[in-house]
């Protein structure tokens, strides 16, 4: 299989590994269409800071659980700033890799350094992604290639989905002295070699047309001359029930067929799930009604007069709107011009809506304007309770990504809210200090979530008088003690143990240090783990 190099490669590989662990500090919720102070733990969430730490920060609670992401990284274009922290300690790298990447379009690193930003994120999200699950990222030309290649290498080959193409603009393409793009890449992957069929939006059957799919009652429909196009010889068809078995149709005036169209207006009674509204609104868009058989079963096609827009395109066929309309629905949302080119929720809900159901979590590491939460947010009207997680690194992620976040939820303009809440985070400190003690500037209540939730995978029980202070919870018939105090060197000896009351099968116990004998420990299930050398990382 090819393999992609670059400068800088082998220093990335596994800087995850070297990202520090950083907590999420709560800063407020929203329900109700109203802030709040409490965390709403609705599961949708919005985290400001580098992605490469939030998503290092979202392994103990997410490794493994993620059903979708999909992420609009940046471009490379060479017209575009893009500010993650990379702190990769190599001389090599810092030559060029900063804080800060602007224009160098006449530089020919900057494809290097894309590489390396994009790298060790591509394998925090391969390890949140559920074994079930898929990613999907957004791409043009300029890395189109190389990330492909990255992806073979950190998803694998045989898990590459496929490529869809996206008609981003309605503009069509032009010739000058550059050819002007219109079109984009969605290179899809999943975790694991799977047998799921990627449907997206399914062709409409006989079965499942508007016309014919049974409803719960009759309706009269009035078809004007000339609506229906018939594929039988020109003849008068007399009045009467036709139709199947299953899906019968009375026509209540005579059919009179010529040059392929009734001449005369015609109304057929059937379980119709269209209104007569709906009829004259798809007649007057010239979607084709036809009749093809004998049994007078009507079925439609949408005309599609775009010839821009080739057909194996997810756009107008099947309902994905280009960023022409994506940002038009910013502007309605915020009165103004605020973001360039977001991509619409249409194509999100799209994607979501190839392999997720009702309860699925979807992750977006490039939030941006905030358009997949958008997206859950109208896919979530079907009663779905699909959870959200955005990570925007740049200062507008609270006015503008949660704000537009906020105003989908409670409604804007003329669009009815979606109803639901989220919870707003920054990034906290870092959980270890460089010399790989506990940070003591986190706080013991932080420490403690850590523990429990590294033990158990469980959020930490609110605390009771039941046991000592050093009691976390029990589970699973395990007693968990995290026996810590910053100023002291802390023992497991006899003395601790008899403050313990719960009782349980086994125990396990972090303190510094240990006085228990072996065989003491293990004819009372005690496991002792060392602080901080037993702590486990992520």
């Amino acid at each position: 299989m090819p393999t992609l190099d670059w400068i800088g490669k082998k220093q990335v590989v596994n800087h995850h590994l070297d990202v520090p662990f950083r907590i999420l500090e709560h800063k407020y919720g929203f329900q109700n269409g109203d802030r709040t102070d409490k965390e709403t733990k609705s599961g949708n969430k919005i985290i400001h800071g580098d992605n490469l730490e939030a998503l290092k920060a979202l392994l103990p609670e997410y490794e493994g659980k993620v059903k979708c992401i999909y992420i609009d990284p940046p471009y490379n274009t060479g017209n575009e700033n893009w500010i993650y922290n990379d702190n990769v300690n190599d001389p090599k790298i810092n030559r060029w890799l900063g804080e800060v990447v602007g224009k160098e379009s006449e530089d020919l690193t900057r494809h290097d350094k894309w590489l390396c930003m994009m790298y060790p994120r591509l394998v925090l999200l391969q390890k949140l992604l559920s074994d079930d699950g898929a990613i999907f990222i957004s791409i043009d030309d300029n890395e189109q290639a190389n990330l492909k290649l990255m992806m073979d290498e950190i998803f694998g080959s045989r898990n590459f989905i496929g490529t869809y193409f996206w008609y981003k603009s309605a503009t069509p393409p032009n010739l000058s002295h550059k050819i002007k793009k219109n079109i984009e890449y969605v290179i899809a992957y999943s975790k694991n070699p799977t047998n799921q069929k990627f449907y997206g939006i399914k062709k409409i059957s006989k079965s499942d047309d508007p016309f014919t799919k049974p409803q719960n009652s009759l309706k009269e429909l009035h078809f004007p001359a000339n609506a229906i196009q018939v594929k039988l010889p020109d003849k008068t068809i007399k009045k009467g029930v036709y139709g199947t078995e299953k899906f019968p149709s009375e026509l209540l005036d005579d059919l009179v067929v010529k040059n392929g169209t009734n001449e005369n207006p015609v109304r057929f009674r059937n379980k119709f799930i269209w209104t007569q509204e709906k009829l004259e609104q798809e007649i007057s868009n010239e979607t084709r009604i036809s009749i093809n058989s004998e049994s007078l079963v009507l079925s439609y096609k949408k005309q599609n007069y775009s010839n821009e827009v080739p057909p194996n395109l997810i756009n107008e066929e099947v309902g994905v709107d280009t960023t022409e309309n994506g940002g038009r629905e910013l502007t309605k949302i915020f009165n103004e011009k605020v973001f360039d080119f977001p991509k619409t929720p249409s194509l999100i809900e799209y994607l979501v809506n190839f392999l997720c159901d009702k309860d699925s979590i979807i992750l977006d590491a490039f939030a941006g304007s905030g358009t997949t939460a958008h997206a859950i947010l109208n896919l979530n009207k079907d009663g779905g309770k699909r959870k959200f997680i955005l990570v925007e690194v740049e200062n507008y992620a609270e006015d503008l990504t949660a704000e537009r976040v906020q105003r989908v939820i409670k409604g804007y303009a003329d669009v009815p809210g979606t109803g639901g809440s989220f919870d707003y985070y920054e990034l906290g400190p870092a959980l270890f200090t460089d010399e790989n003690d506990l940070n003591e500037l986190v706080g013991i209540e932080e420490l403690r979530r850590y523990i429990y939730f590294t033990e158990t995978r469980l959020e930490l029980p609110e605390s009771s008088d039941q046991d000592n202070n050093y009691f976390l919870g029990a589970h699973n018939s395990t007693a968990y003690y995290f026996f810590y105090e910053p100023t002291i060197i802390t023992t497991l000896n006899y003395d601790f143990l008899s403050t313990i009351k719960t009782r349980a099968e086994q125990y396990i116990i972090y303190a510094d240090n240990c006085l228990l004998t072996e065989q003491f420990m293990t004819e009372h299930r005690i496991t002792f783990k060392k602080i901080p050398r037993d702590i486990s990382r992520f």
